[in-house]
């Protein structure tokens, strides 16, 4: 079995890291101040977002590895497995750490919204890369965390500390939508890869034999993240990737009920469906009107 480090507190990684523990629930660790790394692979407990400044080994996050290019980013939820691999030779790091403890935001905006950023669920080779203006922009928000850290604690710490917390997210949601739109062209090219992959499930058997297909199931065939495809989906077409998979469902279904000799259960059993009114319910959710009730109207 695979062996790896836990963190499960923020003065754990600290302590792997060498560093003091000047807070308890969230810290800020300059890279360059570090020794040298070598490979490493923990499962974290915490959140964190690093942004890495120069290639310091593939960065391996759960069953995939990354080679850094200069200003990425890349976010980790508590749950995941991350490490380095600089192939057993050790290497000078270079930029930033955040990381922080659920405790840190629970019971503020912050953490009933953490949910929303989804890239925190990002496989690596979806992460952010950015401009020298964005990187300048997320490091002035790591100073100001690491400044407010610096001081002593009172009451405002905690506010003043998650608030630019929570700007450090925005900014980086800024970003994203961003590095979306301008890899549109490659963004097209896998929308059509999305369409034929559809297509294909639908013309052999999959549907019969794999039931209904996902969106987690794309992603996998398409090599993305469910997350990454979802929100790539939704800002290339404004619809989810959910509502593009019914969609296409619901096309196929009126197009093998032209052939009267297939009853509705037979069309539902060859898109997938379990049950025949899981399949009614969805095509007058779509159509306004019944599968029966389409196929007397033509």
């Amino acid at each position: 079995m695979e062996q790896f480090d836990r963190i499960d507190t923020v003065r754990q990684y600290n302590d792997y890291a060498g560093v003091d523990t000047l807070h308890p629930l969230v810290s800020v660790v300059r890279f360059s101040e570090l020794p040298l790394v070598r490979n490493f692979r923990r499962y974290m407990g915490i959140y964190a977002v690093f942004l890495k400044d120069n290639k310091c080994g593939d960065i391996l996050y759960g069953g995939q590895s990354y080679d850094y290019e200069d200003g990425t980013l890349v976010f980790v939820s508590p749950g995941q497995v991350y490490g380095i691999d600089n192939h057993s030779v050790s290497t000078s790091p270079s930029g930033y750490g955040l990381l922080f403890h659920p405790d840190l935001i629970h019971g503020t905006h912050l953490g009933r919204t953490i949910k929303d950023y989804s890239f925190f669920s990002y496989e690596v080779n979806e992460a952010l890369h950015l401009s020298k203006k964005e990187r300048k922009t997320i490091v002035d928000c790591l100073e100001k965390i690491a400044s407010e850290i610096e001081q002593n604690i009172d009451q405002h710490s905690k506010t003043l500390i998650v608030s630019n917390v929570e700007l450090l997210l925005n900014y980086c949601t800024r970003f994203y939508d961003r590095q979306f739109f301008t890899r549109s062209h490659a963004n097209k090219d896998l929308l059509v890869r999305f369409e034929n992959l559809l297509a294909d499930y639908f013309r052999t058997d999959k549907a019969v034999r794999l039931g209904l297909p996902t969106v987690a199931w794309c992603a996998e065939e398409l090599n993305l993240s469910p997350n990454y495809f979802g929100d790539l989906i939704k800002k290339e077409t404004g619809s989810t990737a959910l509502d593009h998979i019914q969609s296409r469902l619901i096309d196929e279904a009126k197009t093998k009920m032209f052939d009267t000799s297939k009853t509705i259960n037979d069309v539902a059993t060859e898109l997938g469906f379990k049950y025949q009114q899981h399949f009614t319910r969805l095509f007058k959710q779509k159509t306004g009107v019944t599968p029966n009730e389409y196929r007397n109207l033509n």
